[in-house]
C-alpha cells in the first residue's frame, strides 16, 4: 500500500481559498498513491483561534467541495485533514473528512479531545463523541486528531473497532516535537498497528510547527520521517504486517483491563 502524507505549510500571508486550491493541487499530484493524508486545520492553522469563527464552514462547504473533487481527480482515498466546521446549531467542531476514490464522502470525525485547557479550541469548539473507522480495501483506518494522540484509550477503542492503521492529523508545535515522535511510536507499539501521523509546517499565530510527519510500523520502527519544511512524505507499507505481528506476538490477547464484560 502506498500512502502520501502532505505536510503543508500554513502561511498567514496566503489566503484560505488560495491554500485550499494549492492543497487540492498537491492531492491531485499524488495520483498513484492509495491513500493521501492532510494535516489538522490546514485551511486556517491549528493555533489561529482568532479566525475560527470567521472561517468556519458548514460540513458540505468549500473545503468539502474542493477535497471531494481532488480525491476523485486523483483516484485516491483522501483523509482531508481537518477544518473548522460550523454545525447547524452554531457549534464549532474540529472536523475530519475522508473521501473515497470516486469523491464520495466515506467518513466524518469530530475531534474528541480539544486542546487549550481553558482557552482556544478547548472553549471555542464542541467535543466529538464517536470513534470513527474507515474500511479501505487494504486496511481499516482509525481516525484521530492531534491532541488525541495523548489519550491511549481512544486508540485502543479504535483497535477494538477493527483499526489496523491509525491516522493522526495534527498541527503539533515545534516546542513539543519530542513528544510527537515518542507518542506516535508508543501508539504503534501498544496497539500493534501502523501509525501515519502528519503535521503542518511553517509558523502561524506565532507558533512554530513541528513538521516531522512520521510513519511507524506495528513494531515501532520508523519507516519514514519528514523534516521541518513543507514536504510530501510517501511510503509503501504492507498492511498484512499488522495481522502477522499480532499473531507472532499476541500481546493484545492478554489484556485484562478495559474489556467489555462477557455476555
Amino acid at each position: 500500500m502506498r500512502a502520501s502524507l502532505i505536510q503543508i505549510a500554513v502561511d498567514p500571508d496566503e489566503s484560505v481559498e488560495a491554500r485550499r486550491q494549492r492543497a487540492a493541487s498537491l492531492v491531485v499530484a499524488q495520483r498513484g498513491s492509495d491513500l493521501v493524508v492532510l494535516p489538522e486545520l490546514w485551511p486556517v492553522g491549528a493555533f489561529a483561534y482568532t479566525v475560527f469563527e470567521e472561517e468556519a464552514e458548514p460540513l458540505r462547504g468549500p473545503t468539502h467541495e474542493v477535497m471531494a473533487k481532488a480525491a476523485a481527480e486523483a483516484g485516491v482515498w483522501l483523509h482531508a485533514g481537518s477544518f473548522v466546521e460550523r454545525a447547524p446549531d452554531g457549534t464549532l467542531y474540529n472536523t475530519t473528512l475522508v473521501f473515497a476514490p470516486d469523491g464520495g464522502r466515506s467518513a466524518v470525525y469530530r475531534k474528541i479531545h480539544r486542546f487549550g485547557f481553558d482557552k482556544g479550541e478547548a472553549v471555542m469548539m464542541g467535543a466529538g463523541e464517536e470513534l470513527v473507522t474507515v474500511a479501505l480495501p487494504q486496511t481499516t483506518l482509525g481516525l484521530a486528531t492531534c491532541y488525541d494522540l495523548r489519550f491511549p484509550e481512544q486508540f485502543r477503542g479504535l483497535v477494538d473497532a477493527g483499526a489496523e492503521t491509525l491516522v493522526v492529523a495534527a498541527g503539533w508545535p515545534e516546542r513539543r516535537r519530542a513528544h510527537w515522535t515518542l507518542l506516535a511510536q508508543a501508539r504503534a507499539v501498544e496497539n500493534q498497528a501502523y501509525v501515519l501521523a502528519v503535521g503542518t509546517a511553517g509558523t502561524h499565530a506565532d507558533i512554530a510547527q513541528a513538521g516531522h510527519s512520521i510513519v511507524v510500523d506495528p513494531w515501532g520502527e520508523v519507516l519514514a520521517e519528514a523534516g521541518s519544511d513543507e514536504e510530501i512524505l510517501t511510503v509503501e507499507f504492507d498492511p498484512a504486517k499488522v495481522g502477522a505481528t499480532r499473531e507472532q506476538f499476541p500481546a493484545l490477547k492478554d489484556r485484562r483491563l478495559g474489556l467489555a464484560p462477557p455476555g
